[in-house]
């Protein structure tokens, strides 16, 4: 549940484990929470199962920050967590190159009953995104503007 949508919003995609971050969502919902109205919730098994292209091609595509929320240990695979950290911290060079600030990414430790932690960093990566504005900007920019160290 959230506020007006407003044109022009930045876009948030969240990638929600289904036994932990997709199941914290679900409680923010349940206690009828306000959240932006400009976050994307897609449910996944494993966010392991993301390569690296992904998240660059989402970036591209004007999703404008990503959250991986993901408690580490509510993957059905062996080793997903692992894989996961591994994947994200490849992008994170991969978006340097192309000139887009690295706070666009989180991976973030969210459980069945983590409301409060769900909202905070909604309205975390919101601020942000009020503060460095749309990813296209960054993109067209190029990797001459250097993206500040995360």
């Amino acid at each position: 549940m959230g506020q007006e949508s407003n044109a022009g919003e930045p876009k948030v995609l969240i990638l929600a484990t289904l036994s932990g971050g997709y199941a914290g969502a679900d409680s923010v919902g349940q206690a009828h929470a306000e959240y932006a109205t400009n976050t994307y919730i897609l449910p996944v098994v494993c966010p392991a199962m993301f390569p690296e292209e992904f998240y660059i091609e989402s970036f591209e595509r004007g999703i404008d920050a990503i959250l991986v929320m993901f408690s580490g240990t509510d993957c059905p695979y062996k080793g997903g967590a692992e894989r996961t950290a591994q994947i994200i911290n490849k992008v994170y060079p991969m978006m340097k190159e192309r000139g887009i600030d690295t706070r666009r990414l989180r991976l973030v430790a969210i459980c069945t009953v983590c409301t409060k932690p769900f909202l905070k960093e909604v309205t975390q990566v919101n601020e942000l995104l009020d503060e460095i504005g749309h990813v296209a900007a960054e993109i067209a920019a190029g990797p001459s503007v250097q993206a500040p160290a995360s």
